[in-house]
């Protein structure tokens, strides 16, 4: 099957062939012929597998055919829940349509809105926007969607899970009926489901992998540790396995920032990427991290939609994503276009039951490792062990340690919060600079992480 014989008009198959691309992947073949053929399509695909060209194809071949000399208003409407993948989207209409004369522009917070509204005044033919920018600009009376003949929204999942749903419900109100219509969706929840019989009309389902099941070719595997060794276990791997490109996910924008300086200050190139961050700072750190520039990206959830770099070889769960489809997501950022690609996951006895959820979600058991941190804590943990503390109980537990530390020999008292086995660094004293003394439940004495790993209990 090549993209010629899916009929493709000429100036696009030009545009593929320059970009090296001749053969569609399978979301691409099949929906492609769908979306040409007038068919509202539900797309359940993960990320890498080339959804965004299935439908940028057929969008520009559709509006080239039906020419509007006017341009005054967009026919085509996309939207993505975060900047990056809006950004991702544009730029593929970019590589896809150079041959043809139609003009795109995409929309989203964190930079000024007078460029983009100078862009809508100049006119456009296809409109990609986030859900929060796109009301502001049509409240603004700004942007007029009467006349869109395609609607497509972009991991839809996602969009619901950031709380997008009465803002994709306002926004879907001021389209005209008579449409087209597509999502595509890592998952097909029952929300989703209900949101597809609301605005397709007789969609197509079309699921490429069963839902929520990594990549093939994704090699997967756990470590199990306490919280406080995890640093050290990042850096052991990095250095070990001589990691060139590393996404890195955490669970806040403050320890994304806290890890990037961390690695930093350690001779490992590092940059951070978080809703807080400014879009030029969002776009700096990515482009940083695809030149190769910066080795290790750390990123939380949000902002990791979009990122679309070709070469990451390993994702790591520094901290496990507390919704098991997000690990889905996460993973699916490396073994992108059928390459090989490498997932680790970091397991703290407070995420052992995030890791069980992930397991009964993906239907597999995923190998662990042996390594010197390893946590016997972390693996058997069950029950309220297994899940994590409420800040009342975090509060109480340093309450405790404080009290428990008893006076210093030189009869001063101890400073509040102080950790007297951390460096300046913010690294333990026992680093890879120095000895490290091994952790509980190891009975490991070398100072490398042993990657072969141990038949899982099935």
């Amino acid at each position: 099957m090549t993209f010629k014989s899916l009929n493709i008009i000429e100036p696009i198959l030009e545009a593929l062939e320059k970009e090296g691309y001749v053969e569609p992947t399978p979301i691409q073949e099949k929906t492609i012929p769908l979306l040409l053929d007038n068919k509202d399509v539900i797309g359940i695909a993960q990320t890498g597998t080339g959804k965004t060209a299935a439908f940028t194809i057929p969008i520009l071949q559709k509006l080239h055919k039906r020419v509007d000399k006017n341009k005054a208003t967009p026919r085509a409407l996309i939207l993505a829940p975060t900047r990056e993948l809006a950004a991702q989207i544009s730029e593929s209409f970019k590589t896809y349509g150079k041959f043809l004369n139609l003009r795109h522009t995409a929309v989203y917070g964190g930079v000024g809105i007078m460029p983009q509204i100078r862009d809508l005044q100049r006119g456009i033919d296809i409109l990609i926007a986030t859900p929060g920018r796109l009301l502001d600009l049509m409240n603004q009376k700004r942007v007029d969607l009467k006349k869109i003949e395609f609607f497509v929204l972009d991991e839809a999942d996602r969009m619901l899970d950031m709380g997008f749903l009465r803002d994709i419900k306002k926004i879907a109100s001021a389209l005209p009926k008579e449409k087209q219509s597509l999502f595509f969706s890592a998952t097909m929840s029952n929300e989703i489901t209900k949101l597809t019989k609301e605005f397709l009309k007789n969609p197509v389902r079309i699921e490429i992998t069963p839902q929520a099941t990594p990549v093939e070719k994704i090699k997967q595997c756990v470590f199990f540790i306490d919280p406080e060794n995890k640093i050290e276990l990042l850096f052991d791997l990095i250095e070990q396995q001589k990691m060139k490109c590393v996404l890195v996910f955490v669970k806040t924008k403050h320890k994304a920032d806290k890890l990037a300086k961390l690695l930093s200050r350690n001779r490992v190139t590092a940059d951070s990427i978080h809703g807080n961050k400014s879009q030029p700072q969002r776009i700096r750190a990515l482009n940083d991290f695809k030149t190769g520039r910066v080795k290790v990206l750390v990123a939380t959830d949000i902002a990791a939609r979009g990122i679309d770099v070709e070469n990451i070889s390993h994702v790591i769960n520094y901290d496990l994503p507390n919704e098991p489809e997000n690990y889905v997501h996460r993973i699916g950022r490396t073994a992108r276009a059928g390459s090989d690609g490498t997932a680790y996951s970091f397991c703290s006895a407070e995420e052992r039951e995030f890791l069980n959820q992930i397991e009964r979600i993906t239907k597999t058991k995923t190998e662990h490792a042996e390594h010197k941190y390893h946590s016997i804590k972390a693996k058997d943990a069950t029950g309220s062990q297994a899940k994590p503390k409420s800040r009342g109980q975090h509060s109480n537990n340093r309450n405790s340690n404080r009290n428990s530390r008893g006076p210093r020999p030189d009869g001063r008292k101890n400073s509040k919060g102080r950790d007297n086995n951390k460096r300046k660094d913010g690294r333990n004293k026992s680093s890879r600079f120095g000895s490290r003394g091994s952790s509980s439940g190891s009975n490991s004495s070398s100072s490398r992480v042993r990657m072969g790993r141990t038949s899982s209990r099935r």
